[in-house]
């Protein structure tokens, strides 16, 4: 029997509530199944609600390294911009780009495959007028020019989210789309999100 690839998604609320059912993990999962996939991959959750890069970086070793992983799927980003406006505690742009590094020089140095998606939404309108876009297409550039850097595969789902509004979201709704609240996924976004990054799994 070969061995299974550990997969580990790791993030934010996002990836929290993706084990939960409808969640993107087990829109995988089920996918896994019906491909009779099931005994190749065993995918772990590791988001917790709230947190930023930096969050990321402090539990790298509990949540992630001591699992020994072959695979970890990195999607963080929103609170970093999101909380700025929120709580006024977000996570500056060079520190944003530092901690990263850092954790991607981490998992690299124990070979383990690393997989970047850029942060989706704050809100789904597709005129640039939701109040953070500058923010965080700003930060969706750090991640693609690490992505870019490090020869890493790059899932872009501020970019796929924004094609996807720009055919369904002819009323320029801020949320209701992709999302539940302009930021968490609904059904239609988790399974976009599940296909996305299954493409670029099932090539591991």
């Amino acid at each position: 029997m070969q061995k299974k690839k550990k997969i580990i998604f790791f993030g934010d609320s996002i990836t929290e509530l993706a084990v939960k059912p409808g969640g993107f993990i087990l829109k995988i999962d089920s996918m896994l199944g019906k491909n009779n996939l099931k005994n190749n991959y065993d995918l772990i959750g590791a988001g917790v609600s709230g947190n930023k890069i930096y969050d990321l970086y402090l539990r790298l070793e509990d949540d992630v390294l001591s699992k020994n992983p072959d695979i970890v799927v990195i999607f963080i980003g929103v609170n970093d911009v999101w909380h700025k406006r929120l709580t006024g505690t977000g996570t500056d742009a060079d520190k944003f780009e530092r901690f990263y590094s850092a954790i991607l020089k981490k998992l690299t140095d124990k070979n383990i495959k690393v997989i970047i998606c850029t942060p989706a939404a704050i809100g789904e309108k597709t005129d640039f007028t939701n109040e953070q876009d500058g923010d965080l297409n700003k930060y969706c550039n750090i991640i693609r020019d690490i992505a870019a850097k490090n020869n890493l595969p790059l899932i872009d789902l501020r970019k796929i989210f924004l094609e996807y509004n720009l055919k369904n979201n002819s009323e320029n709704k801020d949320r209701g789309i992709l999302t539940r609240d302009g930021v968490h996924l609904n059904d239609k976004g988790n399974q976009l999100v599940a296909d996305e990054m299954w493409k670029v799994i099932s090539k591991f």
